[in-house]
């Protein structure tokens, strides 16, 4: 009898034990994205200090600071929110989790890889002569700071004009499951803008660009922007000579058309339309811009994908600029993906050096940046 007690009472706590870990499992299981992002969120303004979380805080409608974003150093371009150098370690590692919650694992890496390359622009101190594409619109040419090679010569000392540390983050309205808010984060070649509502998620417009866009870290070769510059020359090669005559524009672009402060502003599509592609180029298609739309995280990334599967047969793909790159190196052209839901440009920058090694691309939804298609005014 005692023994058939013992057995009971063990089945019974094993029993319970599974119980709870299944229940806790399902827990897991059960947070939704936009739960997991508002977790993290309310965990990094718990970290900051009153003074902080002021300046990190923008009201929902403040439309200033929603397109307060741009490819320049935050020394040409000021951004609004805290930056990373103004946090401490604990302030950081919130910062990131956050970033990280809102992104995917490929996404999340993509961003690292970026501000890595920051790292290693202030070292050189490339600056905005060494090919930053020109002075922030509207800069007197004249009277814009030029910034020389700087290897050899000593450090520009207490405020460098690069690094990883100088990304900034900012909330605007208050992080929430159901209602509409938005997390931003960039800095030198880095725009995150991501607005949530309820389950969606939108991270157009995204300006994501490297400089240099090639560089050793750790023994090994880091190219942030390298599946983008793959994946297009491969889907280029994978055209036959007709469909290779309508891709290639007659004309040479140098820069993003709709890059920061063109909001708003619409382009004609042109090249070869996927319509006139065979089913292998069309995936080819696909996975390309799936570089720009898997960058959030994944639950938003398939609706996302699915919306641009609906528009594939009225998107084009257009290439201006050479049609060859070496091996492990990136292209040095222009290409543009455009569709009824979609802008994607990629554009190497040709001013002060090798232009595979300065690279700015930009993700838009015509009909959605800033989830604006989302939120009920």
């Amino acid at each position: 009898m005692n023994g058939f007690s013992l057995n009971s009472g063990v089945r019974l706590v094993l029993v319970l034990w599974l119980c709870l870990l299944s229940s806790s499992f399902r827990s897991v299981l059960a947070e939704t994205a936009t739960a997991r992002i508002v977790r993290t969120a309310d965990a990094f303004l718990s970290s900051l200090d009153p003074k902080q979380k002021q300046a990190v805080l923008y009201s929902f409608n403040d439309d200033k600071q929603r397109a307060n974003w741009s490819n320049f150093p935050v020394a040409m371009a000021p951004r609004g929110g805290v930056s990373l150098k103004e946090m401490n370690s604990a302030q950081r590692s919130a910062a990131m989790a956050l970033l990280a919650s809102a992104l995917s694992r490929e996404g999340f890496e993509k961003i690292q890889q970026i501000m890595e390359s920051d790292e290693v622009n202030k070292l050189t101190d490339r600056g905005p002569g060494g090919g930053n594409g020109g002075p922030p619109p509207g800069a007197n040419e004249s009277t814009t700071p030029r910034f020389g090679d700087r290897r050899g010569r000593p450090p520009l000392g207490d405020n460098p004009i690069f690094g990883k540390d100088l990304y900034y983050i900012s909330i605007l309205g208050t992080p929430s499951e159901t209602n509409p808010w938005m997390l931003q984060f960039g800095g030198h070649h880095l725009a995150l803008n991501l607005t949530i509502a309820g389950q969606r998620g939108v991270l157009t417009p995204t300006l994501t660009g490297a400089q240099p866009a090639l560089y050793t870290l750790g023994g090994k070769t880091v190219r942030p922007l390298g599946q983008e510059s793959d994946k297009a020359l491969a889907l280029l090669n994978a055209l036959d000579d007709t469909q290779r005559k309508q891709a290639i524009l007659s004309y040479h672009l140098a820069d993003l058309v709709l890059g920061p402060g063109q909001d708003g502003k619409t382009i004609q599509p042109e090249g070869l339309k996927a319509s006139s592609m065979n089913d292998q180029q069309r995936a080819m298609l696909l996975d390309l811009i799936s570089e720009w739309s898997g960058i959030i995280h994944e639950s938003a990334a398939d609706a996302r994908m699915a919306e641009l599967k609906k528009d594939l047969n009225e998107t084009w793909f257009a290439w201006s600029g050479p049609a060859t790159a070496d091996p492990g190196k990136n292209i040095a052209a222009y290409y543009r993906i455009q569709g009824p839901h979609l802008v994607i440009e990629y554009a190497p920058q040709r001013l002060g050096g090798d232009p595979s090694m300065h690279v700015h691309t930009m993700y838009r939804d015509p009909t959605n940046d800033y989830g604006r298609s989302l939120i009920t005014k």
